[in-house]
C-alpha cells in the first residue's frame, strides 16, 4: 500500500507538476487529522512518519510507561509497553503503532479530503504563478463561450495545468468588435487577484497597455529600447494616439513604427479590428508636442494661459473641424495624450 502511494505521488508530479515534497507534505497532515479524530485525547501524542527514501508510512501513538495507568490514550503498562520495546521501564515513552484498519471511515474520509483540497490549492497556486509573471502582458485567449445577454466572453488562457479561464467583459470589449467561439485574441493582463476559487485574471482589449504591448511586438526599434512611447490616448473601436521618441538621431521613431510601406502600424491596426491610430514625434517642447498632437491638423501657434497646464490653440480658420474632430475626439485625445487642457481658436479669432 506504501509503495503505491508513492507511485501515486510521483504520478501527481508528472502529470499536474505538482513537487513531491508539498504533497508528501499534505498527506501527513491529512493522516495527522486523521488519527487525531480516531485518538481525540491522544492530542499531539500521534505522531506520521513519512519515509520516502524507503517508500514508507508509519503512525503511531507515543504514550508512557507508568505503573498505573489513568489515561489509556498516552499512558500503558509496563507489560504492553514491552511488546514494543524489550528495553522499555517505567517512565519510558514508546511508539504504539497505529493500525490502519481500525481508522474510522468519517476520519479516512476527512484525509481524502484535505489530500484532494492540498492537490487543488497546489494547482491554484501555479496559475496564480503564472499568470502574476503575465501582469501587464500580452496573452492570447481562446473564446470558449458568449453571453450574448450580458455582452460578456469567457476565454480559455494558458496551456496545460495553468490553463485558466478570464472573463472580457462588455466594458473591456472593443466597441463593435464581433466575436465567435473558436476565436483567438489578444489580450492585456491588467490584474491577476488571488481570489477562494483560483486566480481571477483581468482582461481587456481597451487598455492603452494592449497598443503599446502590440507595437512592442511589431516594432525592433520599441522592444530593444531605441524607440520609447512616452504616452497613449485611445477611445477603443475609434481612434488611438501614441507619442514616441527616439534615443538615436539616427532611427526615425515615427517611421520606425509605421514600418515599410505601413506593416508595422498595419498589424496593430488589423489586430484592433481597424481602430485608427496617430503616431506623432514627442517633444519636451511643450508648444511642439501640443501641435503635433492635434494632427492631422495643421497649427498657427500655441499659447499657454496662466494655468501652466492650460493652452490656447490657434489653427487655421479652414482647419477649425479638423483640429476639434467629430464629436470633439481629435481635441479631447490630444489633451490626453499630453496632459495640457486645450483651447481651440479659429486665426481670426480676436482675444
Amino acid at each position: 500500500m506504501n509503495a503505491e502511494f508513492f507511485e501515486a505521488i510521483a504520478d501527481i508530479e508528472r502529470e499536474k507538476g505538482i513537487p513531491k515534497e508539498y504533497m508528501i507534505d499534505k498527506i501527513r497532515q491529512a493522516l495527522l487529522a486523521a488519527l487525531r479524530k480516531d485518538n481525540p485525547t491522544a492530542e499531539e501524542n500521534v505522531v506520521v512518519d513519512v519515509d520516502e527514501a524507503k517508500k514508507k508510512i508509519d503512525m503511531y501513538i507515543r504514550k508512557t510507561v507508568v505503573e498505573e495507568v489513568t489515561n489509556p490514550a498516552v499512558e500503558l503498562l509496563l507489560p504492553e509497553a514491552q511488546r514494543y520495546s524489550r528495553r522499555a521501564a517505567v517512565g519510558d515513552t514508546v511508539n504504539v503503532p497505529v493500525d490502519t484498519k481500525k481508522f474510522g471511515r468519517i476520519a479516512a474520509q476527512a484525509a481524502k479530503q484535505v489530500i484532494i483540497q492540498g492537490i487543488r490549492e497546489a494547482e491554484r497556486s501555479m496559475v496564480y504563478e503564472e499568470f502574476t509573471s503575465k501582469e501587464h502582458e500580452i496573452l492570447t485567449g481562446t473564446v470558449v463561450r458568449i453571453d450574448p445577454t450580458r455582452g460578456s466572453v469567457t476565454l480559455r488562457m494558458g496551456s496545460g495545468s495553468e490553463l485558466s479561464e478570464a472573463l472580457l467583459t462588455p466594458s473591456e470589449r472593443i466597441p463593435g468588435e464581433v466575436l465567435k467561439e473558436g476565436d483567438l485574441i489578444k489580450v492585456y493582463v491588467v490584474e491577476v487577484r488571488k481570489v477562494g476559487s483560483g486566480p481571477q485574471v483581468l482582461i481587456s482589449r481597451t487598455h492603452p497597455g494592449l497598443v503599446k504591448r502590440l507595437f512592442e511586438l511589431e516594432v525592433p526599434e520599441i522592444f530593444d529600447g531605441t524607440v520609447e512611447i512616452k504616452s497613449i490616448a485611445r477611445e477603443a473601436g475609434s481612434r488611438t494616439k501614441m507619442a514616441v521618441w527616439s534615443s538615436d538621431p539616427q532611427v526615425e521613431p515615427v517611421g520606425a513604427c509605421v514600418g515599410p510601406k505601413g506593416g508595422r502600424v498595419g498589424a496593430v491596426v488589423e489586430e484592433l479590428r481597424g481602430e485608427k491610430i496617430d503616431i506623432i514625434r514627442y517633444s519636451d517642447d511643450p508648444a511642439k508636442f501640443v501641435a503635433a498632437a492635434l494632427a492631422p491638423s495643421d497649427v498657427v501657434r500655441v499659447d499657454f494661459l496662466d494655468d501652466p497646464k492650460t493652452c490656447r490653440v490657434i489653427v487655421p480658420d479652414n482647419q477649425l473641424s479638423l483640429a476639434i474632430g467629430k464629436e470633439g475626439q481629435n481635441v479631447r485625445l490630444a489633451a490626453k495624450l499630453t496632459g495640457f487642457k486645450i483651447d481651440i481658436k479659429p486665426e481670426s479669432y480676436g482675444g
